[in-house]
């Protein structure tokens, strides 16, 4: 971990099992992304280790996925649970660590991209439940480590890093400062597309999602939010139709949803009416969804050739 990381003194907890971990490695459109579960252990990281720092400082943005994670950062002593958004600036003296078998999901960017000084950070850090975007972002982390993997792979992952990234930046300025600044209200405006693109993808199966339901969980109005989304070229009803569909593409074409009807598959992905939803799905594939479940039922029973 102190290599593929950040100088730090590890300190293991002695125990009669001894010293175990597991590390898992992912990049997600240039992304790090880091899995660990392992023993109790501190991981101090002290001036001196700063003086040494080599690579480019580095904020990490951490979830604290087994056991209750600890640190001391500024002289304040603070817990992390699995409600908890866990945030280090490397160029910041601090301890962390656990006791007893544990686990974190870390992810890594460099401090040209957050683009906060040292002491906003830190400011930050210890008091990230005071904002408003705290939910929304760790509902977004959470999302990103369901199947990093698969993340990875996909041809989005560039973009994907890049609105993560903002929506970290914003919800550091919203806690270091007071959200009616403003120097907040210029980030919240500045991410706004970009917390509504991950709104929207969170939400899509949801019948009620419409643009008053948006606006309202943003806090701004209907008229600013389609001037924003105006300006970035995007239909938001269009927008919302194409996420349901390619939703229910994946649903009946996979066997775990072989069981379902394809009214049911169509209320799950949001839609009111099978007929709508039908018509919908022809026009944007060229088959009806009963015609593309067994096309993709066929070639999944078809062995391969060669």
């Amino acid at each position: 971990m102190t290599n593929e990381s950040v100088p730090n003194h590890i300190v293991h907890e002695k125990t009669s099992e001894g010293v175990h971990a597991r590390m898992e490695l992912w990049s997600v459109g240039g992304l790090p992304m880091f899995s660990t579960y392992n023993s109790g252990f501190e991981a101090h990281r002290t001036p001196a280790h700063i003086r040494r720092q080599r690579s480019n400082p580095v904020v990490s943005v951490s979830l604290q996925h087994r056991g209750t994670g600890r640190a001391e950062v500024a002289g304040q002593r603070v817990t992390f649970g699995p409600d908890d958004v866990c945030v280090f600036h490397e160029l910041s003296p601090r301890v962390y660590g656990w006791s007893g078998d544990g686990g974190s999901q870390a992810m890594v960017f460099d401090v040209e991209r957050i683009g906060l000084p040292v002491e906003t950070v830190v400011r930050a850090s210890l008091r990230l439940r005071a904002s408003p975007l705290h939910d929304m972002v760790l509902r977004h982390l959470r999302d990103m480590w369901r199947q990093p993997g698969r993340l990875a792979r996909d041809p989005g992952a560039t973009a994907l890093a890049g609105a993560t990234a903002d929506l970290v930046r914003a919800l550091l300025v919203s806690a270091a400062h007071d959200p009616r600044t403003p120097a907040v209200r210029s980030v919240l405006d500045e991410t706004l597309l970009t917390r509504v693109t991950a709104h929207v993808r969170r939400h899509h199966t949801d019948p009620g999602l419409c643009a008053e339901s948006i606006a309202a969980a943003h806090g701004v109005s209907v008229r600013h939010l389609y001037q924003v989304l105006r300006d970035a070229g995007v239909s938001l009803e269009q927008w919302i139709i194409s996420e349901r569909l390619a939703t229910a593409r994946r649903m009946l074409a996979s066997p775990d949803h072989a069981g379902l009807a394809i009214g049911a598959v169509a209320a799950r992905c949001g839609f009111s009416s099978p007929s709508h939803f039908t018509r919908r799905f022809r026009s944007a594939y060229g088959l009806s969804p009963r015609e593309w479940r067994q096309q993709a039922r066929q070639k999944a029973s078809t062995p391969p050739t060669g």
